[in-house]
């Protein structure tokens, strides 16, 4: 048969460094093909390629075996290729369903016959958004869910999923893999990019795995399995260090953090819990379960009510922080779940970003910067984390999510915090920078501080902690100890 698409030698370079080089890769007809790499693989480029975002520096693409060149997107779409990006690309002052037509209106429009169009295509693939609420006011997976539907509606032959899951729950997982499925059935062929291991193995035909830019390995999923996989990715057996087994508790310390009946309007109902100096206490609970409210409260980053709010004492004194730079003054350090938006300066230079980190902290205290500390400084934690780009001088937007996420880290590090709470760690990140990630902050806890580990994905709660509280509807329902529990019951707990 002759692919749907196909590379052949495909190269991209920037500044004369290869990100993808001399790549092969086809793309059969109703065939789910995942692509699997580190961050900084070449996935993204050799996707971004096919949907027409970058050309190629040398190598040829074949769309039905027919050489073909898109210089944008829309080229591409016209042609019947369609990538849903991992950052999403919707209009937020406009509706949903406004969004869903974008490029496919017609000479004259009735709002009311686009917005009944929208709902009947959001049902159809099972997806609970309103068509007239404004994008701006979606969550991160609703608006994923709506560039999926776009993607339908463009009657696209390739469809292009960049990390489609990662904001996405268990029950929403599920509805998006029967519509994969169901793509599949009409002859649609689906390219899959997920760091997610299982849900390659559990939803694709064939997995192309890349490392450094180069192909490595394309193979049916029936042979994989995941110690495969992480192999050809890196390079090196992850297998003992990644979601084994944990060895041993650590006993708690002094109580660091309590918080008792908080709450904050809807999303956070009355919760009470503690946190231990020298542990990790994990969080675990679906999206929407307030655990992430939760937290944020505690950092200053959103505000309890009022009247009958709770009390949080932070090191035996009772506080109330109105902005998260008084909550830094105090110790308390928050790591953003959304890095890209939240957590860091992605024009800035990655000495600078983690400096600015430092000047929070000596707010009101300096006002002048001084450049020399600022480059011993971000030498300092980048090679202490382990920071990998091109040149000390590269932006933050340049490097790779897993080194993005390294310098949030030390952005919030540098601040000498007693409590430190990571939301959502290594969402988006590779397996090795996993490693690296989950290392950093087993030591802080070896360290004797207090670390609190918010994550929706169950083998990594279960890897780090020695204590889980589980979150449920706004309040915390459940704590365990890390110790002979099982992922089933704190699964329970989070659903009933």
């Amino acid at each position: 048969m002759t692919p749907v698409l196909a590379l052949r030698q495909a190269t991209k370079k920037y500044g004369g460094i290869p990100a993808i080089e001399n790549v092969d890769f086809t793309l059969m007809k109703g065939e789910i093909h995942a692509l699997c790499g580190e961050n900084g693989a070449g996935k993204s480029t050799i996707t971004k390629v096919m949907a027409g975002v970058v050309n190629l520096s040398s190598g040829d693409m074949f769309l039905d075996g027919k050489v073909v060149s898109f210089h944008n997107p829309v080229q591409a779409l016209l042609a019947g290729v369609a990538m849903v990006f991992q950052e999403t690309s919707l209009v937020p002052t406009m509706t949903v369903g406004q969004n869903l037509f974008l490029g496919k209106e017609k000479f004259i429009n009735r709002l009311r016959a686009v917005y009944i169009a929208a709902q009947q295509l959001l049902q159809s693939l099972n997806f609970n958004v309103d068509p007239t609420q404004m994008v701006s006011s979606l969550g991160a997976a609703q608006k994923q869910m709506v560039e999926i539907a776009r993607a339908v509606l463009h009657d696209a032959r390739v469809i292009i999923f960049d990390e489609p899951t990662a904001t996405l729950t268990p029950e929403e997982k599920k509805y998006f893999f029967d519509l994969m499925r169901n793509l599949k059935a009409r002859g649609v062929s689906i390219i899959f990019i997920s760091h997610a291991l299982e849900e390659a193995l559990t939803i694709s035909d064939r997995i192309t795995v890349m490392r450094d830019g180069k192909h490595i390995v394309t193979d049916e999923t029936a042979s994989f399995d995941r110690d495969r996989i992480v192999q050809a990715m890196v390079g090196r057996d992850l297998t003992t260090t990644l979601y084994g087994q944990k060895s041993s508790l650590r006993q708690p310390g002094e109580r660091v953090l309590s918080v008792q009946n908080l709450r904050m309007g809807a999303l956070v109902r009355n919760t009470s819990f503690s946190v231990f100096a020298g542990q990790i206490t994990g969080v675990f609970g679906l999206i929407g379960s307030g655990r992430t409210e939760t937290f944020k409260v505690v950092a200053g980053v959103l505000k309890r009510d009022y009247k009958h709010g709770g009390k949080i004492i932070f090191k035996d004194k009772r506080v109330r922080y109105r902005v998260p730079a008084q909550a830094v003054d105090a110790g308390i350090a928050y790591i953003t779940e959304d890095r890209k938006v939240d957590g860091f300066f992605e024009t800035m230079m990655i000495a600078r970003n983690i400096y600015a980190g430092l000047l929070v902290k000596l707010r009101g205290k300096r006002h002048l910067i001084r450049r020399a500390e600022e480059t011993k400084e971000g030498s300092k934690w980048t090679q202490k984390l382990n920071v990998r780009a091109v040149s000390g001088d590269a932006k933050v937007i340049e490097l790779s999510g897993g080194n993005q996420q390294k310098v949030v880290i030390a952005k919030s590090l540098i601040q000498n915090p007693e409590l430190i709470i990571f939301d959502e760690p290594t969402r988006g990140v590779d397996v090795g920078a996993v490693a690296e990630i989950h290392e950093i902050i087993r030591g802080l806890a070896d360290q004797g501080l207090a670390v609190v580990v918010i994550s929706s994905y169950l083998p990594e709660i279960m890897m780090l902690s020695d204590r889980i509280l589980v979150s449920r509807q706004g309040r915390i329902v459940e704590e365990f100890t890390n110790h002979n529990v099982s992922e089933e019951e704190i699964m329970y707990a989070s659903i009933h």
